[in-house]
C-alpha cells in the first residue's frame, strides 16, 4: 500500500468550499471533516488581547454539522473519498448514523468513510449528553450500525445503551458495499475494538513512531484474533506539528493559542518528556477540555507555566523537510495515510496565511523521501 496524504476541509465559518476542486485533483487520499460543537481553544484567550485571530472570527466555536458539510462535499467532488474525522457515538444515535452514512455514500457514489470515535467532554457534557461509559456505548453503537447495514428485514436488539424493536433499514449499500468505518482510538480497549470492527484507524496520542507501531500492532493482533485481515485496516494519522524556521518558531511558541496545545496532552504523557502538566497530575488531555469552564484566570496561569521547551519537547517542529523526515519515520512504522497539520497557524493571522503552503511543501518533501511521485494518486 502506497503512502498518500489526506486533506482537511474545515467545518467552521466561514466555510470555504472553493478549495474542493483542488482537493479532488488526485493529490489526496481523502478529505477529512472534523465534527465538533466547540473547539479545543478556551474562550478566555480567543480575544484580541491574546490573538489577532479573534479580529477575523468572533469565536473559535462557529462549527457546522460535519455530516451536512460532507453532503455538500460529496456532490461537489467526483474522485476523492469524504471522511468524518470523527463523529462521536454519544451525540448521535447509531440508527441515525447508519442512515446518514448510507445517504452520504449514495450521494458520493460510494466515496464516504464513516469516521467514528467515543467522544470528548467539550462536545457532550455542556449539552447534557450522557458521557458515562463512552467506550462501552461506542462498541455497542458499532454493533447496531453494522446490524442495520447487514440485516434483511426487521431487527430486534437489546443492549445496555440501545434497543431496536422490529427496526429495519431497507436502504441498500451503494453497489452492495457498505461504507468503510474508520475509528479514532488510542486506549487499549478502543484499539481492540478497532481491530474487531474497523476498516481504518486514526490513533489518538501516538507521540512517537515507536508508540504508533505498538498501537498498530495491538489493532492488527485484535483483527487477526477476530478472523479479519489485519493488513486491510488502513493506518492513518494526524501529525500535529509546528512548521517554520528558528526565528518563526521562537515567536510561534509564545502565542497563547499555541501554548493551548498542551491542554490536549495528558499529564502522564507530558511527564514522559520531563515536564509536569500545568493543569495537574490528574489531567487526561483532550477528553477533559471544556473551553466554557476553563476560566480566564486558570488559562492565564496555565499559559504562564507553559514553556517553549515544554511545547518543543512533544510537538514536532522545523522546516518542511524536517517535518517530512519525522512523518517518514511514522510511515516506516506502518502509517499509510498521513495528515500534516501545522498548528503554527494558530500563532496569528500572518502565520495562518502561510500555513497551507508550508503543509503542501512538507507533503511534497515526504513524497520525495518515500521515492513516490509528488501528488500521485494511490
Amino acid at each position: 500500500m502506497k503512502v498518500q496524504p489526506a486533506a482537511f476541509l474545515r467545518t467552521t465559518l466561514p466555510l470555504d468550499l472553493s478549495v474542493l476542486p483542488t482537493l479532488d485533483s488526485g493529490r489526496y487520499h481523502s478529505i477529512w471533516l472534523p465534527d465538533h460543537m466547540v473547539s479545543f481553544w478556551p474562550d478566555s484567550i480567543w480575544t484580541p488581547e491574546f490573538t489577532d485571530l479573534a479580529t477575523a472570527s468572533p469565536s473559535p466555536h462557529r462549527h457546522l454539522d460535519a455530516m451536512a458539510v460532507a453532503g455538500a462535499a460529496a456532490v461537489l467532488t467526483r474522485n476523492v473519498p469524504i471522511a468524518t474525522s470523527v463523529v462521536d457515538t454519544v451525540r448521535r444515535h447509531p440508527a441515525m448514523l447508519a442512515q446518514t452514512a448510507l445517504t452520504l455514500d449514495h450521494l458520493s457514489g460510494g466515496r464516504f468513510i464513516l469516521g467514528l470515535g467515543s467522544g470528548e467532554a467539550e462536545n457532550t457534557v455542556p449539552y447534557g449528553f450522557d458521557f458515562a461509559r463512552p467506550v462501552g456505548r461506542f462498541e455497542e453503537a458499532l454493533k447496531v450500525i453494522k446490524l442495520l447495514w447487514e440485516s434483511d428485514g426487521p431487527i430486534d436488539f437489546e443492549g445496555q445503551f440501545f434497543s431496536l424493536h422490529h427496526a429495519r433499514m431497507d436502504t441498500e449499500c451503494h453497489d452492495g458495499r457498505c461504507p468503510p468505518i474508520w475509528v479514532g482510538a488510542g486506549g487499549p480497549r478502543m484499539l481492540e475494538i478497532t481491530g474487531r470492527y474497523a476498516d481504518g484507524w486514526w490513533p489518538a496520542g501516538a507521540w512517537s513512531p515507536e508508540d504508533y507501531a505498538q498501537k498498530l500492532g495491538v489493532v492488527r493482533a485484535s483483527a487477526d484474533k477476530a478472523g479479519r485481515d489485519p493488513m486491510a485496516i488502513v493506518p492513518a494519522f494526524i501529525q500535529t506539528c509546528l512548521i517554520g524556521d528558528d526565528a518563526e518558531l521562537a515567536e510561534i511558541v509564545e502565542a497563547p493559542l499555541v501554548k493551548a496545545i498542551i491542554l490536549q496532552i495528558s499529564a502522564p504523557e507530558l511527564r514522559k518528556y520531563g515536564h509536569e502538566h500545568p493543569m495537574g497530575e490528574a489531567w487526561r488531555g483532550f477528553v477533559d477540555i471544556d473551553p466554557g469552564v476553563l476560566t480566564r484566570e486558570r488559562i492565564i496561569a496555565f499559559c504562564q507555566q507553559v514553556t517553549p521547551e515544554m511545547i518543543l519537547a512533544i510537538v514536532p517542529h522545523g522546516g518542511p523537510s524536517q517535518i517530512a523526515g519525522i512523518v517518514k519515520d511514522f510511515c516506516d512504522a506502518g502509517l499509510r495515510v498521513p495528515k500534516i497539520m501545522d498548528y503554527g497557524g494558530m500563532a496569528g493571522l500572518q502565520y495562518g496565511a502561510r500555513s497551507a503552503a508550508k503543509v503542501r511543501a512538507a507533503e511534497d518533501a515526504l513524497m520525495r523521501l518515500l521515492g513516490q511521485p509528488v501528488g500521485e494518486a494511490a
